[in-house]
C-alpha cells in the first residue's frame, strides 16, 4: 500500500491486487510497530540516535549476512518515509521511546527511541469500505475490543487496583458498547488495524485501485526479459493487467505454506507442532511468482523467520488459534519450563530469541515444546496468553484445556507431566533469587527490553516475584512465526535480482517477500513494517522515475 500511495502520488496509475477477500494482511494482525532508527516522532520526544549507532547495530545482529547497500538505503530513506506518510497521506505516528531495542545491550544498541507506533483512528476513516478492511485476531481482543499496544495496555492489568485505571477501562467498555449497539463492532481501530486503515483510506482518496480475491498466477515478460504486467485471476474470470513501469511484489512470505516451512525450519513444523499468527494468505506467491522469472531466494539466514512462542485457544467450532506471547513472559512471577521441570531461557527475551533457545534445547526428533508458569496472585494480576486478568473467570480457560492447574506445585507437574522434583527445585531457586532482584539462572530482568515488559511497581527486579501462591497454572507453548524473513534477493532499490545479480526489469519486492535487511535477526519491534513500507517509499519512487 505504501508503494502504491507514493507511486500514485507520482501520477502512475496504480492497482493493488489483493488474493484475499480483505485487506491487510498481517498488518492488520499485527502491534503496528515500525521500527525506524533516526526518526522524527521519537526525536520529537526527546530521544537521540544516530546513522552510526544504527549502522553498527544491524552490522553486529546480521553478521555475515550485513547487506550494507541496502541497510544504507534503509537508514537513510526510513526517516524520510516517515516524514512523508505524515505529510501525504493519513497515516499518523506516535512515539514509542520507552521501546529498547530486542538487543539494547549490543553494540549500537539503544533502550528505546527506534520504534514507533502508528495513531488509533476510528473505522468511519474507510464509510463504506470497512468491511474490506481485515478485523483483529478475536483471541487478541477483549469482548472484540482491541488495546492498544503502548500505554493503553497497563490501564487494564491495573483495573482491580487503581480508581484511575478501573474508570479508563469502564470508559473504553462503555464507548465499546456503545459502538457495538450502533454499528455491531468496535469502531476504534488501533495497532496494525490502524495502519491498514489509514493506508487505505489514502489509497482510496487518490484514485488507487484496490481487486480483492484477485490473485496473482503468474508474470508476464517481453523478449528482454523484463516484465511487463500479469495475469490475475479475478471473481469475474482471468484478466491481463499491462505494467508499463513495473510489478512490486508484496505477497508476505511464506509463514503458511506448511511445505516449505516444514522443508526449512530447523524444528518439527507440521500443524500442531508448530503456528503461525501470520495472514492465512501468505503461502509463498510472491517467491513462487519470482522464482518462475529467474527471481533468487537469499540463502544462508540463521533465522527463516520472526519466532514467536505461541498457545493453542481452542474456539467454539472445534479449531484452534494461535496466540502468540509478546509480552506476558516478561511480567513477573512467570517462568518457563520444559517437560523436564527445569527452565532453559530469559524469559523476559525477545519472543523471537524464546524460541531460538527453546529450539536449542530440544532434541530435532522432539517436539518442541515448554510451560509458561504462574501462580494464582501473578495470573489474576496480568493474565496469562488468552487467559484474561481479574475480574474475569479463569475457569472457562481451564474447562477448555487451554490451562493446566494444580492447587499444590506437585499437583500441577503431576496434572502437565513434567519432572516434579526437578519443577519443585526450579521454583525453590527463583524464589530464593527474589531478595537479591537477580535471576542467578538466566538474569531474567537484566536488560531495558527485559524491564519494558515488566511491572515497574515490582522491586528490586520488575520481572521477578514469588511463585508461592496456590492454585498454580501452566500453559503450553510451541514455536510460532509472526512472519518469515527468508526472501527474494533484491538490491537497494527492492529490485528482485537473477542469478548472476543483475536486477530483473521490471520486477522489485518489497515486505516479507524481500529478505529481510536485518539477515535473518529480530533487532527490534517493527523490523518487518519499517523496512517494509521503507522499501515501498523506495520502490513507489523508482518505479515512477523519482529514484
Amino acid at each position: 500500500m505504501t508503494a502504491a500511495i507514493v507511486a500514485r502520488k507520482q501520477g502512475l496509475k496504480v492497482i493493488v491486487v489483493e488474493k484475499e477477500p480483505v485487506m491487510g494482511g498481517t498488518t492488520a494482525l499485527s502491534g503496528g510497530y515500525l521500527w525506524v532508527p533516526n526518526n522524527s516522532v521519537n526525536k520529537a520526544a526527546g530521544t537521540t540516535d544516530s546513522v552510526e549507532a544504527a549502522r553498527t547495530y544491524l552490522q553486529h545482529e546480521a553478521g555475515n549476512q550485513f547487506d550494507p547497500a541496502r541497510v544504507e538505503t534503509f537508514l537513510r530513506e526510513g526517516p524520510k518515509m516517515v516524514d512523508y506518510m505524515q505529510a501525504n497521506t493519513e497515516v499518523r505516528f506516535e512515539p514509542a521511546v520507552a521501546f529498547a531495542d530486542y538487543h539494547p545491550d549490543a553494540p549500537g544498541g539503544t533502550p528505546g527511541g527506534r520504534t514507533i507506533l502508528t495513531k488509533p483512528v476510528r473505522g468511519s476513516i474507510l464509510g463504506k469500505d470497512l468491511p474490506k478492511l481485515r478485523r483483529p485476531r478475536p483471541e487478541l481482543t477483549i469482548f472484540g475490543l482491541t488495546i492498544g499496544s503502548g500505554k493503553e495496555l497497563w490501564h487494564f492489568y491495573r483495573a482491580t487496583q487503581r480508581i484511575s485505571a478501573a474508570l479508563y477501562v469502564a470508559r473504553r467498555l462503555f464507548l465499546h458498547g456503545l459502538d457495538l449497539v450502533m454499528h455491531g463492532r468496535g469502531m476504534l481501530l488501533t495497532n496494525g488495524n490502524a495502519l491498514s486503515a489509514r493506508l487505505f483510506r489514502t489509497a482510496n482518496d487518490i484514485g488507487v485501485e484496490l481487486w480483492l480475491k484477485s490473485p496473482v498466477k503468474a508474470l508476464n515478460r517481453n523478449e528482454a526479459g523484463e516484465v511487463i504486467g500479469a495475469r490475475i485471476a479475478t471473481p469475474k474470470g482471468e484478466k491481463t493487467i499491462v505494467a508499463t513501469k513495473g510489478v512490486i511484489l508484496a505477497c508476505g512470505g511464506f509463514p503458511q505454506d506448511l511445505v516449505h516451512r516444514t522443508a526449512i525450519y530447523p524444528h518439527n513444523a507440521r500443524e500442531g507442532e508448530h503456528a503461525s499468527a501470520a495472514s492465512p494468505g501468505n503461502t509463498g506467491d510472491g517467491l513462487r511468482i519470482a522464482q518462475a522469472v529467474g527471481g533468487q531466494v537469499r540463502e544462508g539466514y540463521p533465522n527463516h523467520a520472526a519466532w514467536a512462542p505461541t498457545s493453542l485457544v481452542p474456539r467454539k467450532d472445534g479449531t484452534l488459534a494461535p496466540f502468540p506471547h509478546f509480552i506476558d513472559r516478561g511480567k513477573p512471577g512467570v517462568i518457563a519450563v520444559r517437560r523436564d521441570g527445569k527452565r532453559f531461557v530469559n524469559e523476559s527475551n525477545s519472543y523471537h530469541d524464546f524460541v531460538q533457545a527453546l529450539v536449542r534445547v530440544t532434541p530435532r526428533e522432539e517436539v518442541a515444546e515448554a510451560f509458561l508458569i504462574a501462580d494464582h496472585r501473578t495470573i489474576r494480576r496480568y493474565g496469562l496468553g488468552f487467559a484474561k486478568p481479574a475480574p474475569i473467570p479463569l475457569k472457562p480457560f481451564i474447562d477448555s484445556g487451554y490451562l493446566q492447574s494444580g492447587n499444590t506445585l506437585e499437583e500441577l507437574a503431576a496434572n502437565v507431566g513434567i519432572d516434579a522434583r526437578n519443577f519443585a527445585e526450579t521454583v525453590r531457586r527463583w524464589n530464593d533469587d527474589l531478595p537479591s532482584g537477580k535471576d542467578s539462572a538466566f538474569g531474567k530482568g537484566s536488560t531495558a527490553y527485559n524491564r519494558f515488559h515488566g511491572d515497574p511497581e515490582v522491586q528490586p527486579n520488575p520481572c521477578m516475584a514469588p511463585i508461592s501462591t496456590g492454585p498454580f497454572y501452566a500453559l503450553r507453548v510451541i514455536p510460532g512465526d509472526i512472519g518469515t524473513f527468508t526472501g527474494l534477493q533484491t538490491d537497494e532499490l527492492a529490485r528482485v535480482l537473477d542469478g548472476s545479480g543483475k536486477p530483473i526489469g521490471g520486477l522489485y519486492a518489497v515486505g516479507n517477500d524481500m529478505a529481510s535487511v536485518a539477515g535473518g535477526n529480530y533487532v527490534g519491534g517493527g523490523i518487518t513494517l519499517g523496512p517494509a513500507m521503507t522499501f515501498g517509499y523506495v520502490a513507489g519512487r523508482h518505479v515512477a522515475g523519482v529514484v
